[in-house]
């Protein structure tokens, strides 16, 4: 007998929250072209690791490190090009922004996923490790995006966590 599928009351993205005003993190970020291929997941989540400890924020690596591997994989799935990994920290918004750009002009859809399943959460995981997120159009494809609440670290004061 198949499980009975269950899907949130509301579909995820942006009708949670509207994308953040002004400049996107591609204009101001810091960014990685991966091939199209297998092992740019686990590269995308080394980059991202390795991003976070210069910024200083260990705090969010799990989820930093569960959700670009979602919006990677799927990217590459999805696509036959190249992908590009962006993220940006946002002080002003206490807030750290993923972008992954891809060349497939259709937009991320959630699937219902059956208990039994193996895949089919992605955006589901995304919707709720999230503060928000969503997708836009570019002219070659389309960007993916997820921001996560942070507080960065502010100069000259000790850390809390470093007790």
């Amino acid at each position: 007998m198949k499980s009975p599928v269950v899907a949130p009351a509301a579909p995820p993205g942006t009708l949670r929250r509207p994308a953040r005003r002004g400049a996107r993190a591609a204009d101001r970020g810091v960014s990685w072209v991966l091939p199209s291929h297998p092992s740019s997941v686990s590269a995308a989540r080394r980059l991202a690791l390795s991003q976070l400890a210069v910024w200083a924020l260990p705090g969010p690596a799990d989820d930093v490190e569960l959700l670009v591997s979602e919006v990677v994989t799927n990217a590459l799935r999805h696509t036959a090009g190249p992908v590009r990994l962006t993220l940006c920290l946002c002080p002003a918004d206490d807030a750290l922004r993923c972008e992954v750009e891809d060349a497939d002009p259709a937009p991320p859809h959630a699937r219902e996923a059956g208990e039994e399943d193996e895949g089919g959460r992605g955006l589901y995981m995304i919707d709720l490790l999230a503060r928000c997120w969503g997708s836009h159009p570019t002219g070659g494809g389309k960007t993916v995006w997820f921001e996560l609440h942070v507080r960065p670290k502010a100069e000259g004061r000790p850390n809390p966590e470093a007790r």
